[in-house]
């Protein structure tokens, strides 16, 4: 199989990750800071591990203001509805995932807060003075995804940042295609809370992924129960990470995440970025050769991640993943994207298109031989 859908989940990971969950899982799976022996501690240290690699890769305020989540997903609800509050005004944008988009529809539906989508530009990025006039006095949050996961994207989180500092409003950013694989300051961009899943480009197991909660966000309570450190108070310990992490944490996925962190730090998130990038490049031009394909989104490998979508004139995309996937043992990822309100906006809804996302692992073979699965499907 040629597995071209890292923009979903990384595959395969680095034999690091592999490694770190075998020798974690045969030695040291206890639970976190319930108990004083040795494997327990272990077991601590391995998240403590983890946050202060995060913090390292984040350049956040401190470890223990990452708080581990079941996935991205998770991490955004637990922003959300711990800091939104009935009257607040949140601004977001066309492109977002669902993840952001169901939840902060749902609170609008309510009634309990008032919502404004901001539209991408033809090329798939925001203005960012299309914020500065969206925020009004009700404004508590403005919530962004660092890259477009259908067209790659990256929106200019910086500027944007420093316009909703300005209005003393909460910044929420949405990482994750861009966690491992494009530089992220959450100081200098002004972040107030920052989303990721560990799966993707950070190379973990599913399961995993943070929440980056900056002291200007105060969050209600996500989960109660036990944190093994605390166990006296009648309420959740207000200590981060406890605060928001009542329960046993996957520790084994959080080891196997630390390894793919490591991954990432020693390649470099440059180097890592840069290889996605001519891969792509290398597909777009093949692309250019066959008049059927349509490709979306600008072609600036500095301002898109390693996510490329197109759509077939001959055939709609669930068809040409299926084709790819049983005739030429090519894995993309066809469809709607969980991303419904950007493919309206560039008219490929309902059928979606075709994402290709290649991961370090991938070569140009691989390109070469899905450009030649699309020219034998287009011709005949």
């Amino acid at each position: 199989m040629i597995y071209l859908d890292n923009a979903a989940t990384s595959f395969p990971k680095p034999e690091a990750v592999y490694q770190a969950l075998d020798a974690f899982g045969r030695s040291l799976l206890a639970n976190p800071g319930r108990a004083g022996h040795k494997m327990a501690l272990a077991a601590e240290r391995a998240l403590d591990d983890c946050r202060h690699l995060l913090n390292q890769l984040c350049h956040g305020h401190s470890p223990e203001r990452f708080v581990f989540t079941l996935n991205c997903t998770d991490a955004l609800n637990m922003a959300f509805k711990g800091v939104l509050q009935d009257g607040d005004h949140v601004v977001t944008t066309d492109l977002e995932h669902n993840s952001v988009s169901r939840p902060l529809r749902a609170l609008e539906l309510a009634g309990r807060i008032t919502l404004t989508r901001l539209p991408a530009g033809g090329d798939g990025t925001l203005d960012p003075d299309a914020v500065r006039r969206a925020l009004t006095p009700p404004t508590r949050l403005v919530a962004l995804t660092h890259a477009s996961n259908v067209l790659g994207t990256v929106q200019p989180v910086a500027e944007v940042g420093r316009i909703v500092r300005e209005h003393e409003a909460l910044f929420l950013v949405d990482a994750a295609q861009t966690a491992g694989v494009v530089p992220i300051d959450v100081r200098a961009m002004n972040i107030d809370l920052l989303a990721f899943p560990g799966h993707k480009g950070l190379f973990g197991p599913t399961g995993t992924g943070a929440l980056y909660v900056g002291p200007r966000a105060k969050l209600r309570a996500w989960r109660e129960g036990g944190t093994g450190g605390d166990s006296s108070s009648e309420t959740q310990p207000t200590e981060f990470p406890y605060w928001l992490e009542g329960g046993t944490p996957n520790v084994l996925g959080v080891a196997g995440l630390a390894a793919g962190i490591r991954f990432v730090q020693e390649e470099g998130v440059e180097k890592l970025h840069a290889k996605e990038a001519t891969l792509l490049e290398r597909l777009w031009q093949r692309l250019n050769e066959m008049p059927d394909f349509e490709v979306f989104g600008h072609r600036d490998p500095a301002r898109r991640v390693g996510t490329l979508s197109f759509r077939c004139a001959m055939l709609p995309a669930a068809e040409v993943g299926g084709i790819l996937d049983h005739s030429f043992d090519i894995a993309v990822r066809p469809g709607l994207h969980c991303a419904p309100y950007i493919h309206r906006s560039l008219g490929t809804f309902p059928d979606g298109t075709v994402r290709v996302s290649p991961g370090p692992f991938n070569t140009e073979a691989d390109v070469d031989c899905l450009a030649e699965a699309l020219r034998q499907l287009a011709s005949t």
